[in-house]
């Protein structure tokens, strides 16, 4: 491998997970993709998760909304990471294939 996203195409043809921004989850089947990372995938499940605070309680809820796609195109911009599910099973035995770290949380250099 001499690139870095040539890793995926060993991922074309199977499931994959993708997290995206905006507490959004992608699972289905590659297609293709691109050096901006877009994506063409089959068979999407979307799982989109939103939190509210109960105002009686105060506690945190969470909801959870999934729908089925026959075929989607994912944007690069939005994916944090992306994983290949290597023995098709559900557990967690999958290989992280790419991630991008948002760096707005570090701390910058003061100016002088």
């Amino acid at each position: 491998m001499e690139e870095p996203l040539d890793l995926i195409k060993l991922s074309i043809d199977e499931r994959v997970y993708v997290k995206c921004r905006n507490e959004r989850e992608l699972r289905g089947k590659l297609h293709a993709y691109d050096q901006h990372l877009n994506m063409v995938l089959s068979e999407v499940e979307e799982t989109i998760t939103s939190t509210e605070e109960d105002e009686e309680t105060g506690e945190e809820i969470v909801n959870k909304k999934t729908r089925s796609v026959g075929m989607l195109f994912v944007r690069g911009d939005i994916v944090v990471s992306l994983l290949w599910n290597m023995n098709g099973s559900t557990n967690h035995n999958c290989k992280l294939i790419w991630t991008w770290y948002a760096l707005k949380d570090v701390p910058s250099a003061p100016v002088e």
